[in-house]
């Protein structure tokens, strides 16, 4: 190990992540992140247990976690019909040792926040220091190239550089120059919370529609003691036509909810009131559903992409926050075993590009949500008896194969040795 911190750009799900396992196993970090202030951003997540299982072993338990979100006990489907066409149990209740948590992503991302501030210090976290690039040293280091918020620029020199920059990744861009532009398949989608009455077991995650006209909705807090109500995270999204690409300025904006609630105006049931529940909102978010092709590596070197600077994926696993954070994991364990090294790198780089590249591509194709596709495709949503449609055995099937594509299969966690050994310390060169 050199006398040079860890470089991490980027401070969301994913830097923070890795700040707190590096901290956790010795290895001095800094983080920089454009923003001049941490703010409380974004709606509704998923955590799934491969990530809870991390964030314990991190020291983020239970406790911390019910302050900002709630366990799932539910994944299910639902045809346009309203009629249920999958419904399987989640988190603790499927038998898994941790649970599957839906928070407020935001709430998730200040508490994480937090942590680093309390457990290696406000010196571990520079704002308003955005990585414009980096530059490979003779010495074996690495300069990260830093814009200041100020319009001034620097470089900070460290053994490694991990890129936790996001889906517009400028260290990404030069590690892969020719990279496809961001793609967008023709989904646009609107997210708000609403404080409703929690539907089915009380903690459900529902996808409502078809594979291109759809609902997910799901609590992202416990229902209060008097009202009954929590907080009810949405997400409405249309497939359009794609073919010119993304034509709006910006690629994230608030909206009112009457610019989308007329696609959803005749969904309802004697379950659920969709419309009321869209306008039950202050506002929505509008943002296209859009992901980047996969690259063949994702290190180069010192240097070494993470979560969605790495892998940016659809939402419709919700698995790219949970990915993040086991990327952070995943490159923790490689540093125990080759030291704070491109080694280390380049091991964590052959165990996780190649089959979340996978993840990604998959999740292109519906992911999960494939299973509407298919109901669509054969009686357009609409039936009586989802047996004739689907038999349960192939429905099972579809999704055994996604959650072990995604690492998230139940007896294959549930069995796996912990990623970081608990005490293990990277060992001083």
């Amino acid at each position: 190990m050199t006398d040079h911190p860890v470089l991490i750009a980027g401070g969301g799900i994913g830097g923070l992540a890795t700040a707190l396992t590096l901290h956790q196993i010795g290895v001095p970090c800094v983080v920089f992140e454009a923003v001049r202030e941490m703010r409380p951003l974004g709606v509704g997540i998923n955590l799934q247990p491969n990530a809870v299982r991390e964030l314990y072993d991190l020291g983020i338990g239970a406790e911390a976690l019910d302050r900002i979100g709630v366990p799932a006990k539910e994944w299910a489907l639902v045809g346009l019909n309203g009629r249920e066409i999958y419904a399987e149990p989640r988190g603790l209740d499927a038998g898994y040792h941790w649970p599957q948590y839906a928070v407020h992503r935001g709430q998730f991302h200040m508490a994480l926040y937090r942590q680093v501030i309390e457990r290696i210090g406000p010196q571990a976290i520079r704002l308003g220091c955005r990585v414009t690039g980096y530059r490979k040293n003779s010495d074996g280091s690495v300069s990260a190239l830093i814009e200041h918020a100020d319009g001034t620029t620097s470089d900070a020199r460290g053994s490694l550089l991990v890129a936790a920059d996001g889906i517009h990744s400028a260290i990404r861009a030069q590690m892969h120059p020719n990279q496809p532009p961001i793609h967008w398949g023709g989904a646009l989608m609107w997210r708000g919370t609403t404080w409703a009455k929690p539907i089915r077991t009380g903690s459900s995650f529902i996808g409502l529609g078809t594979h291109r006209h759809r609902m997910v909705i799901y609590p992202i807090s416990h229902p209060d003691p008097v009202t009954g109500l929590a907080l009810i995270n949405w997400i409405a999204e249309v497939t359009l036509d794609s073919a010119e690409g993304w034509q709006q300025t910006g690629w994230f904006r608030q909206v009112p909810t009457a610019d989308f609630a007329h696609h959803f105006a005749d969904w309802k049931w004697d379950w659920l009131d969709v419309p009321a529940l869209i306008a039950g909102a202050d506002g929505a978010f509008e943002n296209p559903m859009i992901d980047r092709d996969p690259v063949p590596s994702w290190a180069d070197g010192p240097v070494a992409l993470l979560g969605d600077a790495a892998h940016a994926m659809y939402p419709t696993g919700s698995n790219g926050a949970s990915q993040a954070i086991v990327d952070a994991r995943v490159l923790g364990a490689a540093m125990l075993q080759h030291g704070v090294t491109p080694a280390a790198l380049a091991a964590y780089d052959a165990k996780l590009c190649g089959p979340i590249s996978a993840v990604v591509l998959r999740n292109r194709g519906a992911g999960p949500f494939g299973l509407l596709a298919m109901v669509d495709e054969r009686c357009g949503g609409r039936f009586e008896n989802i047996d004739e449609v689907i038999p349960a055995q192939e429905r099972a099937a579809f999704m055994a194969g996604y959650k072990a594509a995604a690492g998230f299969a139940v007896e294959q966690l549930n069995k796996a040795p912990a990623t970081i050994p608990k005490g293990a310390r990277v060992a001083k060169s």
